[in-house]
């Protein structure tokens, strides 16, 4: 226990966002709390961040709830049918036709794999000619497992570090291809410029590595899994997949900037801890700046798993983080980083919106050609406590992904199939934007 009360003093981490304070019932009752308690704190205190989250990007991106044609949500701190992004749509009042997907084992990756799997729908909406709006939701409650985590501690005498990293958060973006509504549909403002081009995505799983990162399932919620082998491991694996990523974008996706190597991009890497990102540093031959808002939501949040990509994405936009940009230059391209249990990395390529270059926008703190969101922090991490002073609503709000571009015809069949996808990923992929 000295042991890891030590590592929680020295993990970078100045605060971590939480529900509650460190007086919370749940975590100072005699016993742990059972997984039903945790469940009940994740609906009643967790639900709640998500559907504010997801009304903030809604909100950003002119799109109304009548409007979300599908809904795609990941957590690895609940588990219960139906889902909790059952109840976040019954909040919002989706459509009754609103199409729902739930990821679920994906842990810290999930709010890519969420990115991902919007992706791939808005580009079969796209093909079907039809519009698409797509609502990507992260939500993690992981103070509630410090009881747990710690009462293993003292039983096993074992250096258990989750209890020294994890926190709250609930996330939300709009992936959306451009095309319009029916004339007939109700009309709704048009939408802001994109924050964000989504250009393309990759997925890893590295063999042989389940028992190094995970979260398996306990009477008293949930118990980190995590090796002293996961910084190498995921440090071995970044610059494979970033080529591999690469070589799979559109042809002249990224001739404007020219961007090539890892220092030619800003990266939005997940921060699993401070070893995870030093260790990104090396096997990439980049600079913390090149992943300021990565080092900054670590440091002031913590490691809120799936939605912590999103916070950081979100931090990322703001003009205080292009004053730290690695030679003044804030980069045209970002890449995308997440590791989850597998191990699985995810990983993709966005092109900021640059309208009007970065520092405009009347002192709003947000890039120039971005509408402003509501004046309060993007991350919704749950009640102020001296574990996290802020509020952590990762709305990493607004981010809509449109899909321009003209899909392949379905009709033709199945002859010549793969030159005729790769024709047509490669064409709808060329305006896929992120608001």
């Amino acid at each position: 226990m000295k042991k890891v009360l030590s590592i929680n003093r020295y993990t970078g981490i100045d605060q971590r966002s939480s529900i509650g304070t460190p007086d919370h019932p749940l975590v100072n009752q005699p016993n742990a709390p059972t997984i039903a308690e945790i469940h009940d704190a994740f609906m009643s205190d967790g639900v709640p961040l998500a559907v504010s989250a997801a009304r903030k990007a809604l909100e950003e991106a002119h799109v109304d709830p009548a409007q979300v044609t599908h809904m795609v949500s990941t957590t690895c701190t609940d588990s219960a049918n139906p889902g909790y992004d059952h109840f976040v749509a019954k909040h919002l009042s989706l459509g009754p036709n609103t199409e729902k997907v739930l990821l679920h084992g994906v842990g810290c990756s999930g709010g890519l794999a969420a990115l991902r799997t919007a992706a791939n729908l808005c580009l079969g909406h796209t093909a079907r000619r039809k519009p698409a709006r797509i609502l990507v939701v992260a939500l993690e409650v992981s103070t509630t497992f410090v009881r747990s985590e710690l009462d293993s501690i003292h039983a096993s005498q074992e250096t258990r570090i989750g209890a020294t990293l994890f926190s709250d958060c609930a996330g939300a973006l709009v992936l959306s291809n451009s095309l319009p509504f029916p004339a007939s549909a109700p009309q709704h403002p048009p939408p802001p410029p994109p924050i964000y081009t989504l250009l393309g995505w990759q997925h890893h799983t590295l063999p042989s590595t389940e028992s190094d990162l995970g979260f398996d399932v306990d009477p008293q919620g949930w118990k980190v899994i995590l090796s002293p082998r996961v910084p190498s491991l995921t440090q071995s694996v970044l610059q494979p997949t970033f080529a591999s990523l690469l070589a799979s974008l559109p042809e002249g996706s990224l001739l404007r900037s020219g961007a090539s190597s890892p220092p030619d991009f800003d990266w939005a890497m997940h921060p699993g801890g401070a070893t995870i990102l030093s260790g990104a540093e090396q096997a990439l031959r980049i600079t913390p700046e090149h992943m300021r808002a990565s080092y900054d939501t670590y440091i002031n949040h913590g490691n809120s798993s799936s939605a912590t990509v999103l916070s950081v994405l979100d931090r990322l936009r703001r003009k205080d983080m292009d004053a730290l940009a690695p030679g003044g230059r804030v980069r045209e391209h970002v890449v995308g980083c997440a590791f989850g249990p597998g191990i699985t990395v995810e990983m993709c390529v966005l092109r900021r919106n640059m309208a009007g270059g970065s520092g405009g926008g009347g002192g709003d703190g947000l890039r120039s050609g971005v509408e402003t969101p509501p004046d309060t922090d993007e991350s919704e991490g749950g009640g102020a406590s001296d574990v996290g002073d802020e509020e952590s609503e990762v709305s990493g709000e607004g981010q809509e992904s449109r899909i321009d571009g003209d899909a392949v015809d379905v009709t033709k069949g199945l002859e010549g199939c793969r030159r005729e996808e790769e024709a047509f990923i490669s064409e709808a992929l060329e305006d896929v934007e992120l608001d």
